[in-house]
């Protein structure tokens, strides 16, 4: 099935041709997975070989503006620089937006302003790939819901599908071939103790994509094959930790679940490692603290940045030892 096959469906083939109003605009917030997404079983519509968990950072993410452009071509402002019609990311673009204009052509002006780093481990396309999802329902007043919308976002990054809600949302993997039962909903659960630090140690834009990194990492890791169980099990203990507001479960869960996909990046051919000097020192200095009693934790996704995991209990003593540390109270 290809993506335009789901546009169709979703939209029961009367895809609106024209906007209702002269611009949208719409926020969506980046989104840090607990328990990872990291290989496909299907390449073209960016469904998952296993479901995933992740948390909202409310006031991070994108926030995109669009409307009709006179020329015959998409024009793309981020965070106030044009974006080459050349690069990879217009042509992505570009390339999504076709899958809603297949009969009369119209083009857009897209301005997007993010305050977090792009393409440095932080969620930067899943945000975006969201909030230009939701700039365009309000643009052409779509009749879609949550789950629609989860979809449509799926078919331009995977992990967009989670950035549509605050708090902890989980991605369903699905079992069918068309991909409808793959999407994310928010789980009915709060944690107002908990806190997220992001640990920004490189903001330049890493030299792999994820995309990238996880076809290699799926196609050479000879320990790809047990990913599959590891997630499983960890998305179970980290709903149960969220369940019993277990900390150490849900702390001790993420950050094994990353190490897992760090590993297997690091045992694919030739390796993968977005590990810096930084990273490792700020790694182990987790560790040192954790021995001596404070309950810290991390996750990393394809970056050499951290986020910290920690209560608000240990906050004051958190940012003591990580002065440049930026803290999220995620339910404030």
């Amino acid at each position: 099935m290809k993506k335009s096959d789901v546009v169709q469906v979703i939209f029961h083939h009367h895809l609106p041709a024209q906007p209702v109003r002269e611009e949208g605009l719409a926020f969506a917030p980046t989104n840090i997975a607990l328990c990872k997404y990291w290989g496909k079983r299907d390449s073209e519509l960016n469904l998952p070989h296993t479901s995933s968990l992740s948390i909202a950072l409310p006031d991070k993410g994108a926030m995109t503006h669009v409307k009709l452009n006179d020329q015959p071509q998409d024009v793309m402002i981020l965070n106030g620089k044009q974006v080459s019609e050349d690069s990879s990311l217009m042509q992505r673009t570009s390339q999504f937006l076709d899958l809603f204009r297949p009969q009369s052509p119209w083009y857009l002006q897209i301005n997007i302003k993010m305050n977090i780093p792009i393409a440095a481990g932080l969620a930067s396309s899943a945000c975006g790939v969201a909030s230009l999802v939701l700039a365009l329902k309000d643009l052409f007043d779509w009749p879609c819901g949550p789950k629609d919308l989860s979809i449509l976002a799926r078919l331009g990054s995977g992990s967009a599908a989670r950035s549509f809600w605050m708090g902890f949302v989980e991605w369903h993997m699905g079992v069918q071939t068309d991909g409808m039962d793959c999407y994310a909903e928010p789980l009915a659960v709060e944690w107002p103790e908990l806190r997220v630090g992001i640990l920004s140690l490189n903001e330049k834009e890493k030299p792999i994509s994820s995309r990238e990194a996880m076809q290699h990492t799926v196609g050479t890791s000879p320990f790809y094959k047990n990913w599959p169980q590891k997630a499983t099990q960890d998305l179970t203990l980290l709903k149960q930790a969220l369940q019993l507001k277990k900390f150490s479960l849900l702390g001790g869960t993420a950050e094994s679940n990353a190490m897992t996909m760090h590993a297997m990046m690091l045992s694919s051919w030739p390796p993968l490692c977005y590990f810096m000097p930084e990273t490792i020192a700020g790694m182990q200095k987790i560790w040192d603290l954790r021995r001596n009693g404070l309950e810290l934790y991390f996750t990393q996704d394809a970056g050499p940045n951290l986020k910290l995991l920690f209560l608000g209990k240990d906050e004051a003593t958190v940012r003591e030892q990580f002065p440049a540390l930026e803290v999220v109270n995620v339910f404030e």
